[in-house]
């Protein structure tokens, strides 16, 4: 049954790791399906016919090693490498994709809840010589909620990985156009991106905004929007309609942010670096906060 986090005018749905969602990309720790600010949606999903299958992304859900997971390249085909916060899943072929449905042998997860936040632990399998314990506390506030993570490193060989929440947005289901800006705390280098896909040319990149020429009708993304720097890890969502923002910060620095998005939802992604050694572990936080334009 979903979870309902309820503080103030913050609202935030949930699913356990073992309900609805449990394909082989996103992170189960992290399925946080939806957020609701005053009774207005401020989230959507990557499909808006549905996803009668539960298998595409939706909220804020997560991701670790988008490109290459744990032990991919040194996995023989038909063995068995890791997802973090999913499990173990079959190499099938040389070249990893995130969109392949996967056979999974699921981690274990504990769950732990309480008025305003829910506590998950995933621990893993030993498996070619990686293990890990991933733990996440997900944290209501008066004005959004937080995201506390610890990633310990239980095996014999080094973890190196990232992680990101996709960050499906669409307040008040607004369509994706006009009444949006995006805002950075960086300058934007187009001349320094690795990949740039506008076919409609509706994005419109500023000195440290992105705004939209018109209502979106193809898909479009870009990386890296950082170029070769680190930068602070926050970006800024506000929609004129509503006069709503939501706001992502990391208490991080970051060398990767992606932009993804579609006429349904605009998902900037700030990612995290993670390098670490066996017997240590990293913590760090994703603070989510809506705010209104007075």
């Amino acid at each position: 049954m979903p979870q309902l986090l309820k503080k103030n005018h913050v609202e935030i749905r949930m699913d356990l790791p073992s309900e609805n969602y449990c394909f082989s990309r996103f992170d189960w720790t992290g399925k946080i399906t939806a957020l609701q600010y005053k009774g207005l949606f401020i989230t959507g999903s990557e499909n808006h016919q549905g996803d009668p299958e539960n298998i595409l992304g939706k909220g804020f859900y997560n991701e670790f090693g988008i490109e290459t997971p744990l032990g991919f390249a040194e996995t023989p085909i038909g063995g068995w490498f890791h997802k973090i916060g999913v499990g173990l899943l079959k190499k099938e072929e040389a070249v990893y994709q995130p969109g392949k449905k996967y056979q999974i042998k699921p981690a274990t997860f504990k769950v732990t809840q309480a008025a305003h936040r829910i506590f998950i632990r995933c621990t893993s399998e030993s498996m070619n010589g990686y293990s890990y314990v991933l733990e996440k506390n997900i944290v209501l506030l008066e004005n959004g909620f937080r995201i506390d993570y610890k990633l310990q490193n239980t095996g014999t060989k080094k973890i190196i990985t990232d992680e990101y929440v996709h960050n499906f947005m669409a307040i008040d289901k607004d369509p994706i156009g006009n009444n949006y800006c995006l805002q950075f705390p960086f300058q934007l280098k187009p001349a320094q991106f690795i990949e740039t896909v506008n076919p409609e040319n509706k994005v419109l990149l500023g000195a440290t905004k992105i705004t939209f020429k018109e209502t979106i009708n193809e898909t479009f993304f870009f990386s890296n929007l950082s170029g070769t720097k680190t930068a602070t890890a926050q970006w800024e969502l506000e929609n004129r309609k509503t006069k709503l923002i939501i706001r992502e910060t990391g208490n991080f620095e970051t060398n990767k942010v992606n932009l993804w998005g579609t006429k349904q939802v605009i998902s900037p992604e700030l990612f995290f670096t993670i390098d670490l050694a066996t017997n240590t572990s990293v913590a760090w936080s994703r603070k989510f906060e809506i705010l209104e334009i007075k």
